[in-house]
């Protein structure tokens, strides 16, 4: 291939791998909520900032191209899960198997909340990308830490507004959207954490990735 190919080397394809992983994760064991610091968050919130970091370090490294390459392909497979799960989890099982309750309950996350996670990825994945390809303009290719860190925590947020308000927004009376952000705010704080936490890991990734890939 060209040097402009889009094309993923073998360093794009572990992070690939390593993208997708995460993806996957936040939306099976990521169902689970836990109490961090007695807030109330999902188990996903340990594998959100590598997906941010990992669209970063591609985007630093390879430019937004390479970067959007990854975030659609990933869009497309979450899109093929959440058709693919629509069909089978109502399928009635055979009558030897009596987990169909258990399997709707793992897998069967509601169908609003899927939505809910398909679409907040969609949009704040394409976000990180371009307010970091802005912020790398602005800065005149300077300062990573600025960019990696502004264009994960606004995404971030935009990410959990999304979800926030398409999963819950009048599920009952109680969710309303003063309620929402209740939620919302100590939830985006701690990712606000991890983004600062997750900073060295940047400029680790992308001297890795500068390296020699093939």
């Amino acid at each position: 291939m060209g040097n402009n190919s889009t094309a993923l080397d073998r360093k794009e394809m572990v992070l690939f791998a390593l993208y997708i992983t995460g993806m996957v994760l936040v939306n099976t064991v990521g169902s689970k909520i836990i109490s961090l610091a007695g807030v109330r968050v999902s188990v996903g919130i340990f594998f959100m900032p590598v997906l941010f970091l990992i669209t970063d370090i591609i985007a630093e490294v390879k430019g937004g191209e390479h970067a959007n390459l990854i975030v659609r392909l990933s869009i497309l497979m979450l899109v093929i899960v959440f058709v693919v799960t629509a069909i089978f989890i109502p399928i009635k099982p055979h009558a030897s198997w009596d987990l169909q309750e258990a399997y709707r309950a793992i897998f069967g996350m509601s169908m609003r909340m899927s939505l809910a996670s398909l679409i907040s990825f969609s949009i704040s994945q394409n976000l990180d990308v371009w307010l970091f390809l802005f912020f790398k303009r602005i800065n005149k290719g300077k300062k990573l830490w600025i960019r990696n860190n502004l264009s994960t925590i606004t995404s971030q947020f935009v990410d959990t507004v999304i979800f926030m308000f398409i999963a819950f927004y009048r599920m009952n009376s109680t969710y309303t959207a003063s309620f929402l952000f209740t939620l919302i705010i100590p939830y985006w704080l701690a990712k606000v954490l991890f983004a600062l936490l997750d900073t060295p890991f940047c400029y680790l990734g992308v001297k890795w990735l500068r390296g020699s890939s093939r």
